[in-house]
């Protein structure tokens, strides 16, 4: 039950940083690019090094233990690209307008801050938005309970990786709601609110996943959840941190991100 509760607390920790987000663009005039471009990069670092050092391994040995070498090997193959495939279907259904993997600056609404717009489309695009994201972090709160449930260092690791990863789609929710209503209340409301379908994801793991953990299970969503993060890095992560470098930075961060975290799980070990 101890690591239950560690492990909901770090994901419900995880989602609702896009409320950070939210609060950053009301008061920023601008986007710290040269940070947000390094934090990006960062939590990508983070990611791919914790999915094929970490949890490949452990997705693996699981599996083969229970299924055999061969079988266990490609079990673990087919379930990395499986999670790959899950997240790659939702970008697809969610057109880019809302899609959270499509970042946006504080200042991309291309207001002054002092302008309030009564534009019903800022709204029904700030909801929108506010929806895609939450679609995007129901497997990711699936994944980061998984990851702590069975390893808190891990969850750890992962939590903050997410974390960083929801501050900007907190300002893509916030930003668009804030000019149409001119009510912070509401796109603070709205961007917090979006975060929750992670802890959502970790109450269906706990209520619907965990009567089923067993090793192949185990291994299985250990597998996808490698396969997931993978895919946001590469898809989302790291083309955002692009968008914002100066001077590599981004790069910068990914090597900075993939040395804790290898510093981190030696210290663990």
């Amino acid at each position: 039950m101890d690591n239950i509760w560690i492990a909901f607390s770090l994901t419900l920790l995880a989602g609702l940083a896009t409320g950070i987000g939210s609060l950053l663009a009301f008061f920023a005039s601008t986007t710290n690019t040269k940070f947000l471009s390094l934090a990006l990069g960062f939590s990508a670092g983070v990611m791919i090094y914790v999915s094929m050092i970490e949890i490949i391994v452990k997705a693996r040995t699981s599996l083969v233990s229970a299924l055999g070498l061969e079988p266990g090997n490609w079990v673990t193959v087919a379930a990395f690209f499986g999670g790959m495939l899950v997240i790659a279907l939702i970008d697809r259904l969610v057109p880019s307008q809302g899609n959270p993997h499509e970042l946006k600056k504080v200042e991309d609404a291309g207001y002054r801050k002092e302008a309030i717009i009564k534009d019903q489309s800022l709204l029904k695009m700030g909801t929108f938005t506010a929806l895609a994201i939450g679609i995007h972090n129901f497997p990711e709160g699936i994944a980061t309970f998984t990851s702590a449930l069975q390893d808190p260092k891990l969850g750890i690791a992962i939590a903050v990786a997410i974390a960083i990863h929801n501050i900007p789609e907190g300002i893509a929710v916030s930003v668009p709601v804030y000019y149409a209503t001119g009510d912070k209340k509401k796109a603070f409301r709205l961007s917090f609110l979006s975060g929750l379908s992670e802890p959502i994801g970790a109450l269906v793991a706990i209520l619907i996943l965990m009567p089923f953990l067993n090793d192949v299970m185990f291994g299985v969503i250990f597998a996808a959840v490698a396969g997931i993060m993978v895919f946001i890095s590469l898809d989302g992560l790291l083309p955002a941190a692009k968008k914002y470098d100066e001077g590599h930075l981004s790069i910068y961060g990914l090597i900075g991100g993939m040395i804790v975290m290898a510093i981190s799980l030696l210290l663990f070990i």
